[in-house]
């Protein structure tokens, strides 16, 4: 797990000639809309506060303006993915949003992507699409340009508006359809060099991700069917994340549950103890309500699920079906990630219609089993089931269960034995150092070695040292920008509202002036701490507006400003201001000579 000590100020205000702005930023003058309540659709905690901050507002369905304090949010997320991008030696480009359809045919993604990708016309009646993402447009510009090996490796990227037409948009920015994401993409002579990139990107993320100031990691990633392990998640670690994120806490293993191995239970099975029997279980179709029932362990029961694959003729109709009877101990859940990778299963699968099962066992699902089959079926065992002994599974008659089941005496040994199953919290862990756990994610990052998929459909070749056409070794790494202040604010809030890390916050420090329109003094006492600050290069905000301390106090909390300084006339005839951080539960006076260096040694240390 890594969590950040350190800060960053943030990008100070540029003019041209990329000198320092000198200009004041007072409430006054900038867009401050908070809300008391948020929106009926609001399900999240960062699609509440940020619609309530006054950083986003609704357009459509999944689609978001982003407003004065979010856009600087957002820049900042942008400013500091784009400084360790150069660093890390990537060249910046923008592709466009709109893209020929073309070019999407040529690899079959226009087709196989499905109804995320929004197609359109053109007045002529050409097609194009609204990209989701940019594999086919960066590897056309590398056919026509990286010519030969000596002008490899290279990458390539953008900071650029994404639209995927996801079915049922929800949680704010966290699933919405118009997003920005920076995209990268890596062009390399042969395997060994991209490997390389790879980790230079690996290693930039980490960069990326320790600046951010969130508490986050990286898991190891299932790389679908381009294989190989290289394809990493960078999660941000939240309770409310829609991922699972498996780890050993003795140990730097990290995966998400797609990828993170079950282990095959050590030792042999055990010897048969019980007699196979048919047992009544009336009403009982899950393993659960069997065990209970029963009066035995859920670990002693096995579940069955029915798959079937098809085998299709010239003209793309079924020529053959065949039926799969997976088995899992009744207390696990079946990895479809994991399932997809058995060989014959690997080309793809469905779960089997209530007509196939009644014709493969003669009963409906809940009462299913490998003993008694109407007709062949091939029986896959995980890992766990292969040497469980004296196990309870369906009969094929509905009320009825089969008790004391063992390999060998009462059916054949499976035909194939595989990991099927999600790990659970306290398997092993598959480094051999201690015990699973989980915990929730979400996932703001990914890098993915992509190999030549795209090359090789594309027929994007250089020249080779042997002077013979090669395709593209390529990688691609994506970093979510408008999502990752969601998740920023998942992990990081309370009942008042957001607190911002200090290096995306829209602001570092506000000013809180009491009476700033009735007393001269107040007055020149914001306006000198907030020149001092805006002059040292801290992104400082003074508050202006006259409101009521209790309303003002209100609107910061609930932006989520991370450092806030309140000055009074009551304070200033003491001498004293009060500093507070976010997570501060009261104020710190501080003399008023001392506040400057109080405030950016603060900053310094946040």
């Amino acid at each position: 797990m890594h969590s950040v000590p350190g800060v960053s100020r943030g990008p100070t205000l540029a003019t041209p000639g990329n000198q320092p702005a000198r200009a004041s930023m007072k409430a006054s003058q900038f867009y401050i809309s908070t809300l008391r309540e948020a929106p009926a659709d609001a399900e999240v905690v960062s699609h509440q506060l940020m619609t309530r901050a006054g950083m986003i507002k609704k357009l459509g369905a999944g689609i978001y303006s982003y407003m004065p304090l979010g856009l600087r949010v957002n820049h900042k997320v942008e400013a500091i993915v784009r400084e360790e991008m150069n660093r890390a030696g990537a060249v910046e480009l923008t592709m466009p949003v709109v893209q020929p359809a073309e070019l999407w045919q040529e690899t079959g993604r226009f087709d196989k992507m499905g109804a995320e990708l929004l197609r359109i016309k053109d007045r002529h009646g050409r097609d194009f699409v609204v990209q989701p993402t940019s594999e086919e447009v960066i590897t056309d510009i590398a056919r026509q340009d990286l010519r030969s090996y000596k002008q490899l490796p290279r990458n390539l990227y953008q900071i650029q508006t994404k639209f995927r037409d996801e079915r049922r948009p929800r949680f704010g920015l966290m699933r919405g359809r118009e997003f920005i994401m920076k995209d990268a993409y890596s062009f390399d002579r042969d395997q060994a060099a991209a490997k390389a990139s790879y980790q230079v990107m690996a290693t930039a993320y980490r960069r990326i991700f320790d600046r951010f100031g969130l508490t986050y990691r990286a898991v190891a990633a299932d790389s679908g069917a381009i294989g190989g392990d290289l394809s990493e998640e960078f999660q941000v670690i939240a309770a409310t994340g829609e991922d699972a994120i498996v780890y050993c806490p003795s140990s730097d293993y990290a995966a998400n549950l797609e990828k993170a191995e079950a282990l095959a239970p050590a030792g042999p099975r055990p010897a048969a103890v019980q007699t196979l029997s048919r047992t009544p279980t009336p009403g009982k179709s899950t393993c659960a309500d069997v065990a209970l029932l029963l009066g035995v362990p859920l670990v002693g029961t096995v579940k069955s699920l029915v798959l079937a694959t098809e085998e299709l003729g010239a003209a793309g109709e079924i020529v053959k079906t065949r039926i799969w009877l997976l088995l899992l101990r009744g207390d696990h859940d079946m990895n479809e990630v994991k399932v997809s990778k058995v060989a014959g299963l690997d080309g793809g699968f469905r779960f089997a219609t209530g007509a196939e099962i009644e014709a493969h066992f003669g009963c409906k699902a809940g009462y299913l089993g490998p003993i008694g089959l109407k007709q062949p079926v091939t029986v896959v065992a995980d890992r766990e089931v292969a040497v469980m002994a004296d196990w309870i599974c369906g009969a094929n008659e509905v009320d009825f269960h089969l008790t004391g089941v063992n390999w060998g005496r009462d059916l054949p040994e499976p035909e194939l034995v595989a990991d099927l199953r999600n790990v659970a919290e306290g398997d092993a862990s598959p480094d051999g150092k201690g015990v699973l756990a989980i915990e929730r994610g979400i996932e703001v990052g990914h890098v993915f070695y992509l190999g030549t998929k795209y090359s090789r459909a594309m027929n994007a070749t250089f020249l080779g040292e042997d002077g013979k056409p090669a395709f593209f070794e390529m990688g691609c790494y994506g970093i979510g920008i408008t999502r990752l202040p969601a998740a920023a604010i998942e992990q990081n809030h309370d009942e008042r509202g957001i607190i911002w890390p200090d290096a995306i916050a829209p602001f570092a420090v506000v000013i809180c002036p009491i009476g700033m329109d009735r007393s001269a003094d107040v007055k020149a006492a914001a306006e000198k701490l907030h020149d001092q600050l805006r002059d040292n290069g801290v992104d400082v905000l003074l508050d202006d507006r006259g409101e009521r301390p209790g309303a003002m106090f209100a609107d910061w909390e609930l932006i989520g400003v991370p450092h806030r300084v309140v000055i009074s006339d009551r304070g200033l005839k003491d001498g004293q201001l009060e500093y507070q951080h976010r997570r501060d539960s009261a104020p710190t006076k501080v003399a008023v000579s001392d506040v400057f260096a109080f405030v950016t040694g603060r900053l310094a240390i946040a």
